[in-house]
Parts: structure tokens; sequence; C-alpha cells
């Protein structure tokens, strides 16, 4: 069963920036799409960010110029640099296959207050 293990999350001031990153085993990484979700108190989990086989990116429009989804398929990490957060921002963090797949990770959690 594929697998994944985020990390980078933490406290930051609004405007301060994070990057989170995610190892993926157990998939052919360099062939599959991948994404980070979030998911905030009482909301359901979000894509934020997509990025395809071939790196072509996509973005959601809450995070659109300020967060940037990247890949190193060596490695099969996936990250995603955070820029200008906000408070909204505050959520669990994931990172899964776009589409998702039935097996998620634990999260890392980014809380974004002064």
């Amino acid at each position: 069963q594929v697998q994944f293990v985020e990390s980078g999350g933490g406290l930051v001031p609004p405007g301060g920036s994070l990057r989170l990153s995610c190892e993926v085993s157990r998939i052919v990484f360099r062939w599959s799409a991948m994404g980070w979700y979030r998911q905030a108190p009482g909301k359901q989990r979000e894509l934020v960010a997509g990025i395809t086989s071939g790196g072509t990116t996509n973005y959601a429009d809450s995070v659109k110029g300020r967060f940037t989804i990247s890949r190193d398929n060596a490695k099969k990490m996936v990250f995603l640099q955070m820029n200008s957060l906000k408070p909204e921002d505050a959520a669990v963090y994931y990172c899964n296959t776009n589409p998702s797949v039935d097996s998620w990770g634990q999260g890392t959690q980014v809380i974004v207050s002064s």
C-alpha cells in the first residue's frame, strides 16, 4: 500500500513562510501525479496544489501566487513552498496522489498566528 510521510509544518506568523515535504513509497512515483491537500477543523479536505508526472502544476484559487508545488523524482518526494501565509491557511496538510488514493499519512499541521 502506498505510504506518505509529511513533515515541515509548524507555527508561523501571518505573512510567514513554510516548506512542507512528503516522502512517498510503494508506488511508481515518477509516473504518478501528486497533490497537496489540507483539512481545516470542521471543513472537508481540499486539494490545494497538484503536479503531474511531467511537472505541470495547478493550484486552488485561494493559494495561487503564494504556494509552489514541486517534486524530486529521484528522491520520491514532493514539496510545497508556502509564502505569505494567512490565518485561513491553517490546517493539517497531507500529500497524496492526484486524484487521491484511500491511504493517507499523518499529515503535518500548519498554524498561522501572531
